[in-house]
């Protein structure tokens, strides 16, 4: 077996990398990680593509998209405190290697493996931790990986960390009254107002495909990508050729008032779940945001027969929608030996708290008690 790294998607044979991927999530295939590299969406924002590759005989047997990255943004998962402490004592947290997909706090495979093999994805790690050495890099970071991936990532000694997201899960509703008679009377009276108030307002919803969004729909779409972005002081890095590229993945979610757009979510459809990526408004509409980004999604799974709505990171308030809480989990590897004792010991201390925050969390479900 022979590792190598790679600047580019473009030299690895779409069939091979997709092979390894699968077919259940959108992010982790070739035409996802590839269209970031073409349409501008990287270099610009600090994220250089490093990805590691095994191969075996010219056959692809093991992928991990890596990249070398110059700031800690679009990762979301938080090490701002880390770089400062770095910073502080006259060193260099920047640059570091991080596996992830870009812009996306997303679960999905990291570690691209042949029939699943431990040896190859340990192999991938090593790759990695190989490239840190070589590179002098500060710390190496795998980010939102899949349980088989956790497992091997600690038989390496990486140091974990975990979060909450909040994601639906169908139980095989008919329609959205059927999920909803599973909550507690107060929370679908509150749901029922909420939708009440957008059709109030007469406002209609309408879902398209990517394929099927006009000209003058993308460009709309796109400027509430942007105006989501500038209204909290963000950047907004993906370009609209990007989104294009990705139109046969994309789900657009449009409100309509008087006939005009007034605002629009982009989602990304995998093989069972719906994944909310961005959403935007001209104006303020009582409830819309809740209608455009929970609310016609869980419906769009029902019909779908979709297992799981991921509407994005963050956001307690999304619990008494619906969307219950699930650990996102991360590994890191931090090659100075002093910062790596005192990380450590930080995130032990972060993990006693976390799951006391996760009982709040899961005393807080809307469903009915069994």
């Amino acid at each position: 077996m022979k590792t190598s790294t790679v600047d580019s998607l473009s030299t690895v044979d779409p069939a091979q990398w997709n092979a390894l991927a699968g077919d259940d999530n959108p992010f982790i295939q070739y035409d996802f990680l590839r269209a970031l590299e073409q349409h501008n969406c990287l270099q610009n924002w600090g994220w250089q593509s490093q990805h590691i590759l095994i191969h075996e005989n010219e056959k692809l047997i093991g992928a991990c998209p890596a990249y070398l990255k110059h700031n800690s943004y679009g990762e979301f998962v938080f090490d701002w405190a880390w770089a400062d402490a770095y910073q502080r004592n006259n060193l260099d947290y920047y640059p570091k290697l991080v596996t992830s997909i870009p812009y996306t706090p997303a679960k999905g495979p990291r570690l691209l493996a042949l029939n699943n093999d431990k040896n190859i994805k340990a192999q991938l790690i090593q790759g990695a931790l190989d490239i840190v050495e070589r590179k002098n890099l500060s710390s190496a970071h795998w980010l939102f990986c899949e349980d088989d991936d956790i497992a091997a990532l600690k038989k390496e000694n990486l140091m974990m960390r975990f979060d909450y997201q909040f994601h639906w899960q169908n139980h095989n509703y008919k329609d959205f009254d059927d999920f909803l008679s599973t909550m507690s009377s107060k929370k679908r009276k509150n749901i029922k107002r909420e939708r009440r108030r957008v059709i109030d307002e007469n406002i209609q919803i309408t879902i398209k495909k990517g394929n099927e969004i006009s000209e003058e729909e993308w460009q709309i779409l796109y400027k509430f990508y942007q105006i989501t972005f500038m209204k909290k002081s963000g950047t907004a890095t993906l370009t609209l050729a990007f989104f294009k590229a990705m139109a046969h993945k994309l789900v657009a979610i449009f409100a309509l008032h008087q006939n005009e757009i007034v605002a629009g979510a982009i989602c990304f459809q995998g093989k069972t779940t719906l994944y909310g990526r961005h959403w935007g408004c001209y104006e303020d509409y009582d409830s819309l945001h809740f209608e455009v980004c929970y609310y016609t999604g869980i419906e769009y799974c029902i019909q779908k027969k979709l297992q799981y709505f991921e509407p994005g990171a963050q956001g307690e308030h999304k619990i008494s929608r619906g969307f219950l809480p699930v650990k996102t989990q991360s590994a890191h590897y931090i090659a100075h030996e002093g910062f790596r004792a005192v990380i450590g010991d930080f995130l032990q201390r972060e993990e006693r708290a976390m799951l006391d925050y996760g009982k709040e969390l899961n005393e807080a479900s809307p469903f009915k008690k069994s």
